[in-house]
């Protein structure tokens, strides 16, 4: 069996790669830059992305199987593509936005890309992650000098999901049987608040850190100054009406369903995770 990931380079991509390869498959990597990939040994690298048809079709060249990122604009042309090498399943890195999006920004790309690959006739199965714990790094350079998050909505739960878990629930997509047509919605196994989340951070570093609410309108100038886009910050504070739910919150409250009833194994909570990552919060740059 040959098992084509794209976005093989990221979060996700690069834990499918390891699932993958510890089952005893062969996998191709679809990336920009094959000579800065650092995948494992093994592995084929080929050079592409998914706006150049020409090179995802030679990338598809002898594949049984397809891990698909969601870009937007591309995914037709990607599953004519995947059709015509006769690609017999594809799992999709989706968002849980994609149930109830009604935006670009909530999940509208997201569901287009589902819709063109529900449509190609290839047997399909879609992963719809909440929350990302990798957003938490966002937190790491004021952890690092100050021992202080600052940011928006306390008291804001989540569901947040380590990325190894998304990629774990992937991999049994691909490889095993009957999960063709599911769209598995996953999330951590914790619901934490924003505070909270901080402080499971501060104890996994071994640091005592604060968390500092900020108001909506010096959220927005933060992240402005930051570089966001100024309707993506619009939307991630959502509505003036605080009794209304945040833009955010949409996605990533209520119950949690996780990856542990496919998978088997337990999901990964965050302090697993801070401890993954200490040195990100500990060192500054």
């Amino acid at each position: 069996m040959l098992i084509l990931v794209t976005g093989a380079t990221g979060n996700v991509g690069r834990h499918v790669v390891n699932r993958l390869l510890e089952a005893g498959v062969q996998v191709r990597a679809l990336t920009r830059s094959p000579d800065k990939a650092n995948l494992p040994a093994g592995v084929q690298v080929v050079r592409g992305d998914l706006g150049d048809l020409v090179a995802v079709r030679e990338a598809l060249r002898g594949v049984d199987r397809l891990f698909l990122f969601p870009v937007d604009g591309t995914a037709t042309g990607v599953m004519d593509a995947a059709r015509e090498a006769g690609v017999s399943r594809v799992v999709v890195l989706s968002s849980v936005s994609a149930a109830y999006g009604e935006s670009d920004l909530s999940g509208d790309y997201h569901r287009a890309v589902e819709v063109a690959v529900e449509e190609s006739g290839i047997p399909w199965t879609h992963i719809r992650p909440g929350e990302f714990m990798m957003n938490l790094l966002d937190w790491a350079p004021s952890i690092a000098a100050e021992n202080v998050v600052r940011a928006p909505f306390a008291d804001q739960e989540s569901n947040a999901v380590h990325e190894a878990d998304i990629a774990d629930l992937a991999a049994v997509a691909l490889l095993h049987d009957g999960h063709e047509g599911h769209a598995y919605e996953v999330n951590g196994p914790e619901t934490l608040t924003r505070a909270e989340q901080a402080q499971v951070i501060g104890t996994a570093i071994g640091r005592d850190v604060r968390f500092v609410e900020l108001t909506r309108s010096q959220a927005r100038e933060q992240w402005l100054a930051e570089g966001m886009d100024p309707d993506l910050a619009d939307w991630l504070l959502g509505p003036d009406d605080e009794s209304e739910d945040h833009g955010e919150d949409t996605c990533d409250t209520g119950p949690a369903p996780t990856s542990e009833a496919i998978t088997g194994r337990p999901a990964r909570t965050l302090h697993q995770w801070a401890l993954e990552h200490a040195q990100a919060f500990t060192t500054q740059t």
